[in-house]
């Protein structure tokens, strides 16, 4: 067995986010759904980013907020995902690294080019979110660099990821490779969307390949099919080692076998905006999780790192994440 010289590899789309704050009309006027992440195509992507309004750019992508989370919490976290060798992803590439995460995947040299994730804020603070997947549409089995998959204590996948049959090779490939080297796999489910298009094998992932499943209230319904986050809970805990449901100013439920914990949301001044925040629960739960604490504990760290995040712009932590955690830890 190799030994764990990374606490956490996430796995995921390399995305850039370019956010920008709107009005409830602008959604209708758009055709926009609210609180959803939309697949678009290269030209729908330039007509919206040309009707936003005045934004701000920076790396994102589920799994790369919550690698950068664990990162300024001080664990120690690697990357896999494609982007292009164009401006967007050099700074893709250059923010990550620049953070302290190692992402060594070779970028592409020709194909489609590095995504982008616009995003629509309304004064809420909710997100509405309109993807062009582009190069991260590329990502298959042979991207997974197994020694680095056996190298972490986890490896942790976005669902985002899961529309093509090369991502799921991948997934399916990096967990077999992790629970042979007797590591830990977790998934995120991402957006009740992706599960409804995805359900039958999502379910087929879950049961069979995670150990840690992150979901929020939507999208464990979704995933069972049933009407209230009770039943949903009965089903998961027969399935998962451990689960970790978010249910925004409830809070969250950690399940793991008999075990059940209630965290309490944090408070928050003021909700600015909601990127990221079930990216920054991952990423306070699996720092605490990788680092050997209860499980209460990690929940609590998850709430933390969420309510840090949602507190202003951007998918990504702007305080200081150690210090914020200190007195939980």
């Amino acid at each position: 067995m190799n030994d764990t010289t990374i606490d956490v590899v996430g796995i995921g789309n390399a995305i850039v986010d370019v956010l920008a704050h709107c009005k409830e009309e602008d959604l209708t006027r758009l055709n926009l759904v609210k609180n959803a992440m939309t697949l678009i195509d290269a030209e729908t992507a330039d007509s919206l980013y040309a009707q936003m309004g005045p934004g701000m750019e920076m790396s994102g992508g589920s799994a790369g907020n919550t690698m950068a989370g664990i990162a300024a919490l001080g664990g120690k976290g690697a990357y896999i995902g494609k982007v292009r060798d164009d401006q967007l992803g050099q700074v893709f590439r250059h923010d990550i690294r620049a953070i302290g995460v190692q992402f060594n995947s070779a970028p592409a040299t020709a194909g489609s080019p590095t995504a982008r994730c616009l995003i629509f804020v309304t004064p809420d603070g909710h997100r509405t979110m309109n993807t062009f997947l582009g190069a991260c549409t590329e990502l298959g089995p042979e991207d997974i660099d197994e020694d680095l998959i056996k190298s972490a204590k986890v490896t942790y996948m976005e669902g985002y990821l899961w529309d093509r049959p090369e991502a799921k090779e991948a997934f399916v490939k990096a967990a077999k490779v992790a629970h042979e080297a007797g590591r830990q796999v977790s998934i995120s489910l991402s957006d009740s969307f992706c599960v409804d298009r995805h359900r039958d094998s999502f379910r087929d992932l879950v049961h069979n390949h995670i150990d840690v499943l992150f979901a929020n209230e939507d999208e464990i319904k979704s995933l069972y099919e049933v009407e209230t986050f009770e039943e949903a809970l009965a089903e998961v805990r027969k399935h998962c080692k451990v689960a970790a449901l978010t249910r925004s100013e409830k809070g969250a439920v950690i399940v793991a076998e008999n075990e059940l914990y209630e965290i309490s949301a944090e408070p928050v001044a003021k909700v600015v905006d909601t990127t990221g925040a079930g990216d920054l629960f991952a990423s306070g739960f699996l720092y605490g999780y990788t680092q050997g604490h209860e499980l209460p504990v990690c929940g609590q760290l998850g709430a933390i790192c969420a309510s840090e995040v949602i507190s202003h712009m951007g998918a990504r932590p702007d305080a200081d994440l150690k210090e914020l955690i200190a007195k939980a830890i």
